[in-house]
């Protein structure tokens, strides 16, 4: 398995624990269970480690990808730059959910509150994940590039003009 191969394993989990905890949290908020908060804080601690996993493998995968015809290092750059963003701030969501955690266990007052908190936090890092996830797919697939300039979608649209 080289090293882009092992990044496209591993790139959608950062994205998708926390979609599945946000989930999990407003479950655990709606039922005022704090098994089930703790569940998401878990869940968004095992999103901060495959973020590190996806960050880590992003650079083999650079050198395989950046060798392929059509790949400009301009997709790669600002997937690159969306990528540190967005795994910096699973680290944050990683270290706020632990904090979450030890606070529901601790049975703190202040435990509710850390619950909403990384609640919102999250949806701001979904908010950079979709960013990170979207700027990755423009690497290779030209069908998602802003202009829609890939010459499958030039040569569909030619032939619905000529249909016209």
């Amino acid at each position: 398995m080289n090293g882009a191969h092992w990044h496209l394993v591993v790139n959608h989990l950062p994205i998708i624990f926390p979609i599945v905890a946000v989930i999990v949290m407003v479950t655990g908020l709606v039922s005022k269970s704090e098994a089930v908060k703790r569940t998401a804080f878990m869940i968004f601690i095992l999103g901060a480690l495959a973020a590190l996993a996806a960050m880590s493998s992003g650079e083999g995968a650079e050198e395989i990808v950046e060798k392929i015809s059509g790949v400009t290092e301009n997709y790669i750059e600002n997937h690159e730059e969306t990528a540190e963003t967005f795994a910096l701030l699973s680290y944050i969501l990683g270290g706020i959910s632990l904090l979450g955690l030890w606070a529901s266990f601790k049975q703190k007052s202040f435990s509710s509150i850390i619950s909403i908190a990384t609640l919102v936090f999250a949806l701001v890092v979904l908010f950079f994940a979709k960013q990170t996830g979207t700027t990755g797919g423009e690497i290779r697939h030209t069908e998602i590039r802003n202009g829609n300039n890939s010459p499958a979608l030039e040569k569909n649209n030619a032939e619905k003009d000529e249909d016209d």
